[in-house]
């Protein structure tokens, strides 16, 4: 990574450019298996493309990027799989936090880490502390994330706000709910690499007004261009968010 990762190159794109984009990064497995490989060596390689993908995002003055690195169905692969994703997971916070550090990153991980190897739980805390300084940008891992164990955990914390009398039932709107999840920002680009045309339990609530843009190439083949033929994809969208056509050509007069 660059030092002047956070410098954005495309400063004239203004709000063209998506504050949120989260990816889905698919298709690490079948990337191995056509080149003989164990799965496991995809995943090894998709470590490369989110080291691409976080430079590229720095760059283009993103603001939070999400990454789906392991649901909370994944628990179902192989054992083997498993404790291997596991493993890589602790070897590659172990080797990028100073990075993170050194570009004005902020790094998080959101979703039920209690049942991941001590390890890595450990690898994740220091990271978290070592560059909960930074003002750069937000990069937010998803492990052991689904969206409705997203949605229930805030139902959850606001039933007891409303149980210690902070807040009444009719206090409760989206705004709340929304301040209230592990991920608490819309989605402007969802990224779908592999092919898939599904969004696989992933930031059910975010997503709610986010262009998608699915991509045919495999996650370890991730790169700028394919990087790059998304935000265009963004910036070629028309985001109405209810209104008509003609009301959104009014409000950018």
């Amino acid at each position: 990574m660059s030092k002047d990762l956070n410098t954005p190159i495309c400063p004239e794109d203004g709000d063209r450019v998506p504050a949120h984009v989260a990816i889905i990064m698919d298709g690490n497995g079948r990337w191995a298996q056509k080149r003989g490989q164990i799965r496991l060596a995809g995943h090894r390689a998709g470590v490369r493309s989110v080291r691409r993908a976080i430079e590229f995002a720095g760059r283009h003055g993103i603001r939070q990027l999400t990454l789906f690195a392991f649901s909370s169905e994944n628990w179902k692969r192989p054992e083997t799989e498993v404790s291997g994703l596991m493993e890589l997971f602790s070897w590659a916070l172990s080797n990028e936090t100073k990075h993170l550090a050194d570009n004005n990153i902020r790094f998080r991980v959101v979703g039920d880490t209690s049942r991941f190897p001590e390890n890595v739980q450990t690898a994740i805390s220091e990271a978290e502390r070592v560059t909960s300084g930074n003002t750069g940008l937000r990069l937010v891992i998803a492990a052991n994330y689904g969206g409705r164990w997203d949605i229930a955990r805030a139902v959850q914390l606001l039933l007891r706000r409303v149980q210690a009398g902070e807040i009444s039932v009719a206090d409760v709107d989206e705004d709340l709910v929304t301040a209230s999840l592990a991920v608490a920002e819309d989605v402007d680009l969802l990224i779908r690499t592999g092919g898939e045309r599904r969004i696989s339990n992933f930031l059910l609530w975010q997503l709610a007004y986010s262009e998608i843009y699915i991509s045919d190439v495999l996650w370890p083949d991730f790169d700028s261009s394919v990087f790059q033929a998304a935000l265009d994809y963004y910036r070629g969208r028309e985001r109405r968010f209810g209104r008509t056509s003609e009301q959104v050509q009014e409000r950018m007069l």
